[in-house]
């Protein structure tokens, strides 16, 4: 079997530039995580399900378990770990400790960055119903979601 030959790619990860040789067929969720060790974002389903791998791609927010690395060359990418400012979280963040929006915290960077995405856009829920939609994407095992709908509401207030 031929090997693959690597591919270089430029671009911004969490406002640092990065250069790295990367095989085509590495995945950006892989990429992140064993590449540049960023391993807030998480491999759920694998298959664009659960949401556990979404990360922002030039503000728009994007599964990574179902794009190529070589697919971010020249574009800006954001993961969890660009959120805080430090130790300092963000107000969604604090929403999410306050109202209990997490437990077990395995979704939880994949629902923080689809909603830093849609606030970014514009798109944010002024009730519940509007929430629960919003969150429809990433699949939550253990809270039950209303933590994550009253943080959200904490936050249009």
């Amino acid at each position: 079997m031929d090997e693959v030959e690597a591919v270089r790619i430029k671009c911004m990860v969490n406002g640092h530039p990065v250069t790295a040789n990367v095989e085509p067929r590495i995945l950006l969720v892989d990429f992140l995580r064993h590449e540049l060790r960023l391993t807030g974002t998480h491999v759920g389903c694998e298959i664009g399900v659960c949401g556990a791998c979404t990360v922002i791609v030039d503000d728009e927010a994007i599964r990574s378990c179902l794009m190529f690395a070589v697919q971010v060359d020249g574009r800006a990418v954001r993961t969890v770990e660009g959120l805080a400012k430090g130790a300092e979280l963000t107000p969604m963040q604090m929403a999410f400790s306050h109202c209990h929006g997490l437990q077990c915290g395995f979704c939880t960077p994949g629902i923080l960055m689809t909603l830093t995405a849609a606030q970014e856009q514009g798109i944010w829920p002024s009730d519940a119903h509007e929430a629960r939609e919003l969150l429809s994407g990433n699949l939550c095992r253990c809270t039950g979601y209303q933590g994550m709908i009253d943080a959200i509401l904490e936050l249009s207030r």
